[in-house]
This record gives C-alpha cells, structure tokens and sequence, in this order.
C-alpha cells in the first residue's frame, strides 16, 4: 500500500525526471527551424521534427523508473507498458504548439500523472514546461494547494513562487475559428471584451494557460465549432492536466455542451470519461467570476 509519503517521494522523482528532460527538449528547439517531418501522429497532424524528438526524449526519460506502468503521448496511437508492478501512468503532450516554432513563440510540454488508468478521477499531480526566454515548470499535486512554478537559472530549477487565480481577471483567450463558432459563444466573448477583458492568445495552449496563471486570472476557451463539434484539444495530453492546474490554483475548468439540457450543459472537465486515448472535447479554464460567466444560459 502506497502511503502518502511514498506518494509525494514518488512525485518528487518523477518532477525531476521532467525536469532532465526539459533541458535536452529545449536544446532541441534551438537547433531546430520547425522543419516538418515525412509522418503524422494518431490524430493526422503532420509531425515537426522537433515533436518526435521530444517525445523520444520523454520516453528515455520515463522508461527506467520502475514506479511507473505505463505512458501514452499524444504522437503514439497507443499506450507504452513500460513496468507491470509500477504504480503510476503517464499522458503527455510532448510538444504543444510546436507549429509556432516557424514564429519563435513559446511553446510547451504538458503531463498528467495518473495513479493507476487514465481516468481524470486518478490524477494525482500535473505539470507543465513553458519553453521561452528561460525554462518555467508548473507543477500542481493533490498534496498541496496552488501551482509550484520553478525556473531554470542556468544551474539548477529554483522554485520562483505558487500560482494562484484570483475570482476574477481581465484576460481573454479565446481559440477555434470565429467564423465557426455558434452564436452563443461569440456573444459571451463580445461581452466579456466590452467589458474591458484583454485578448491575450498565441495559439499555444501552455503559453496562454500559464500567462492566466501568472497574471493571476482571466479565461481561456476552446469551444464546441461547427468544424469540430467535440472540440480540438485531448482530454488526456493537455485538458485533464489543466483542468486539475487550474483547481488546484482555486479556478474552475468546465466543459459547455450547448445542445444540452441547461442544467446539463456545463460539466467539470474532471468528471468526463474518455472512451479512448485520443478523445477531445471544448474546454473553458479560468477564474471562478468568469467561469460562472460563461456557464449561464
């Protein structure tokens, strides 16, 4: 049986791991131009180079540490069992916003630690790489309150501070294409920008997600489109993670089924169940003000 204290000596290996790993991922980007690779992962989107070297990358990173059973990313079709005695599973977006790279935008990392299968009712620890001028790590677990943020000084990852989420911000981000939204949507982001909000959005779902946190509030959505009625993100790679993030950080993070019955229309993102690895759905993550915004009918 796995006491608490195992637990958090486990998480703090794992954390270090991702750590290491963060430093060969980032020399990889600054050698790299965001060439296109011959190939494409699960879901069809055509392969940076940079994204399959990241993932190599986190797969030699993982693979030794026998705690952990099994690990899937967002570039493989299937999980990889890695230790049949290990307690803990692994889901990843190796490289998320890797087609800004062409633009020398930020981009990122996303895991989510899962005691056991990959259910959202499992995670016990999320985190994230923030690759820009320096490298940030966020790291969020259910033995801790607010998001831990550490930075690379060029020795060795110092914690900087705790993130946390006022109940309310002023920043705005807001993905999918405008022309594909439904009409509800678009009147919800007008009213939040009429109300002074800031449109803050790079198109990398890390830069964007922790900008909201360090500025200590605001919204970022990517809704249900008339092109991608179950939205574009994954649940297990990138809004699980964040969903947890932001919770933990004192928000919220929903998802709105416009099609359903009003009592039914907004869910906590945490209490969805994938039905395979690759699953999406639209996802909202923000302060509480704003997210009881967008909840109403």
């Amino acid at each position: 049986m796995n006491t608490n204290a195992d637990s958090i000596s486990d998480l703090e290996l794992i954390l270090t791991q991702i750590q290491s790993a963060s430093l060969p991922i980032y020399e990889t980007l600054k050698q790299s131009l965001g060439e296109y690779a011959q190939s494409t992962n699960t879901t069809g989107d055509t392969q940076l180079e940079a994204d399959i070297k990241a993932d190599e990358i986190l797969q030699n990173c993982f693979k030794d540490l026998q705690i952990i059973k099994q690990i899937c990313s967002e570039e493989q079709e299937n999980a990889i069992q890695l230790h049949e005695k290990g307690i803990y599973s692994i889901a990843y977006d190796p490289l998320d916003g890797s087609s800004l790279m062409g633009a020398n935008l930020s981009v990122g990392s996303i895991f989510g630690i899962y005691q056991g299968e990959f259910l959202p009712q499992n995670l016990i620890a999320s985190a994230y790489i923030l690759y820009g001028m320096v490298i940030g790590i966020g790291f969020a677990s259910i033995f801790k309150e607010g998001v831990e943020y550490f930075v690379y000084n060029g020795e060795k990852f110092q914690p900087q501070k705790t993130l946390k989420l006022s109940s309310k911000g002023k920043i705005n981000a807001t993905g999918g294409t405008q022309k594909n939204w439904s009409k509800s949507h678009k009147e919800k982001v007008e009213s939040l920008f009429n109300k002074g909000y800031r449109l803050r959005y790079s198109g990398g779902m890390v830069p964007d997600l922790h900008h909201i946190l360090a500025k200590g509030g605001g919204i970022f959505s990517y809704p249900s489109t008339s092109d991608a009625p179950k939205g574009k993100l994954r649940m297990l790679f990138e809004v699980f993670p964040f969903a947890f993030i932001f919770e933990k950080a004192g928000g919220k993070a929903i998802c709105i089924n416009e099609n359903a019955q009003p009592q039914e229309k907004a869910k906590r993102l945490l209490e969805l169940t994938p039905q395979h690895l690759h699953d999406t759905t639209p996802c909202f993550f923000g302060s509480t003000e704003e997210i009881e915004f967008v909840s109403k009918s």
